[in-house]
């Protein structure tokens, strides 16, 4: 089982796995059968296309009037652009993500993960949940939309409320902060920190940590609107002392300070910190061709009960035979014959 395999490995921990061709008379079935069974279907497919094909949520609910339908698409399903397809980088660059990261004079900058995607995904638990409970009460399903322009939109927060109720557009500020000085990343010897100082007490802090105390007292830097009125100085001489020393001399000095401060990670740096080793964050689990497999757990702990992986991620159609048999009822020889027909694989 090769390395690049394991790029795949995206769907969450926990699920079952089938492969199935819903265009044939049988696949379609096999859909009817598992909206009768299930609380909650999702799907990326374009708006409408899954009706076409009479396996969307106008035919499932009638099978399963409580089915709770959740369908993620690009656009959503109206408006200009609902039968317009939609990755994340379309909709960080529609939504104006793009447009407010990356360097002050540099060029617009795809976040380094799809954020959109996952953004949205944790709307959509939200709203599947939200729906569980209203079914609770009332006993009724219902259809959720949600899609990637939508998300990203509301996810530009402050930057959106100001434009819309000042008219003042993003800017790119790279690591720095528009209204905190100094809030960003700093070079050091071998590698950058980020320091954020949120008020003056954590100003002054940081310039007796850095062994610079002249600057609390200076006119310049006396607050943080001083300090934003003068950034280029100030970042300039807490730069010219960073850069003296490393990141772990600087986070053992910072180790115990009142202003939030942390090294720019590499993927390397990230699973071998000490915290992130201390909480064991990083689950093993068996899978049934790499072997033993790394996973990032679940960042949410609850007081009553687990929240742990059950399962590795599965290949595409691992389950396929186990969830027509044991969920679904199906016979063996019914079973056979779907994947001897290809419905299934």
């Amino acid at each position: 089982y090769h390395k690049k395999n394991f790029c795949n490995f995206e769907s969450p921990t926990g699920d079952f796995a089938i492969k199935l061709f819903i265009h044939s008379f049988s696949g379609k079935n096999i859909i009817y059968d598992l909206a009768k069974k299930c609380d909650v279907v999702v799907e990326n497919y374009l708006p409408g296309k899954l009706d076409q094909l009479e396996v969307g949520y106008e035919k499932l609910k009638l099978i399963n009037p409580k089915l709770i339908y959740c369908a993620i698409t690009g656009f959503g399903p109206t408006g200009p652009y609902a039968k317009k397809p939609g990755y994340d980088v379309i909709a960080s660059a529609m939504g104006g993500l793009l447009n407010a990261t990356g360097e002050r004079d540099g060029n617009p900058v795809k976040p380094g993960v799809a954020i959109t995607d996952v953004t949205t995904g944790l709307h959509a638990f939200g709203a599947i949940m939200t729906a569980l409970y209203y079914r609770q009460v009332t006993g009724r399903g219902q259809k959720i939309d949600c899609n990637l322009l939508s998300t990203q939109i509301s996810s530009m927060i402050n930057i959106a409320n100001i434009y819309l109720n000042c008219g003042i557009d993003s800017q790119r500020w790279g690591t720095a902060h528009a209204n905190l000085v100094p809030y960003q990343a700093f070079k050091t010897k071998d590698g950058d920190i980020v320091i954020g100082t949120g008020s003056n007490a954590q100003f002054a802090d940081f310039c007796k940590r850095i062994e610079r105390e002249e600057l609390i007292n200076d006119a310049r830097f006396k607050d943080n609107k001083a300090r934003v009125e003068n950034r280029e100085a100030v970042i300039e001489i807490i730069s010219n002392v960073i850069k003296t020393k490393t990141r772990k001399e600087w986070s053992e000095i910072f180790s115990d300070a009142s202003f939030p401060n942390g090294p720019v990670n590499t993927m390397r740096d990230v699973f071998e910190d000490v915290h992130v080793r201390a909480i064991g964050l990083v689950k093993e689990l068996p899978h049934p061709k790499a072997g033993t497999i790394k996973v990032v757990g679940a960042p949410t702990v609850y007081s009553e009960g687990g929240n742990f992986p059950r399962t590795a991620p599965p290949t595409l159609g691992q389950h396929t035979r186990e969830i027509l048999a044991d969920f679904l009822g199906y016979n063996e020889c019914d079973v056979d014959s779907l994947f001897a027909k290809k419905v299934v694989k």
